[in-house]
């Protein structure tokens, strides 16, 4: 099995979804031990945002392309690459400003690319990548799930993975982190005890 492992935060050792990726990670690595791990931490290691630069590279003949347009292709589809040969993937995905980091919706924006990861037909959009298994290690401050406030964080990335064909989608949220030490530990026991149940019978 390939697992992709991306984490997205900004703090560092101090990031929840960092920690909560991490114990994903490891709990489906013990159930299957010869997982192939690829990690891609986008936050240290960002991707440049979608932009006109990344259209002309796409476009230009490789023979063509200068230094940074072969830099701006090469990213691309290794990062495309990564994602299509996975057959699983760990996504830590805390909320910042009532939606994902900008640095993950970089490498959305990579990834979802028509005629590899989904086509348009006459009766609309098909994904193409289907038949992987995602986890969301979903962090936020406040309470946010299922709330409208959680449209650009969650949800979106739910959207986004049924979009491009994955359905099976898991996520171990903790919540609340701002409100205090106690409540804070009490959403990353909840975490991790959804780890364990999630890995229990795997």
């Amino acid at each position: 099995m390939k697992l992709l492992h991306l984490d997205s935060s900004i703090l560092g050792d101090a990031s929840a979804s960092r920690q909560l990726s991490r114990s994903v990670v490891e709990a489906w690595s013990a159930v299957n031990p010869d997982a192939q791990v690829t990690y891609r931490d986008l936050a240290s290691d960002a991707l440049s945002h979608f932009s006109a630069a990344t259209l002309v590279a796409a476009g230009t003949p490789a023979e063509l392309r200068d230094a940074a347009q072969k830099h701006e292709a090469e990213l691309a589809e290794r990062t495309l690459e990564e994602f299509l040969a996975a057959d699983a993937i760990v996504i830590g995905a805390p909320m910042y400003n009532f939606a994902i980091p900008s640095q993950l919706k970089a490498w959305i924006d990579r990834i979802a690319v028509a005629g590899k990861s989904f086509k348009y037909t006459e009766n609309g959009p098909v994904g193409l990548a289907g038949g992987k298994t995602v986890v969301i290690a979903s962090s936020a401050g406040g309470i946010h799930a299922g709330q409208p406030s959680g449209q650009a964080h969650e949800d979106y990335l739910v959207r986004m993975l049924n979009f491009v064909g994955i359905d099976d989608i898991e996520i171990v949220r903790a919540e609340g982190l701002a409100y205090g030490e106690e409540p804070r530990a009490e959403a990353m026991k909840g975490a991790a005890q959804r780890i364990s149940e999630l890995f229990a019978t795997a």
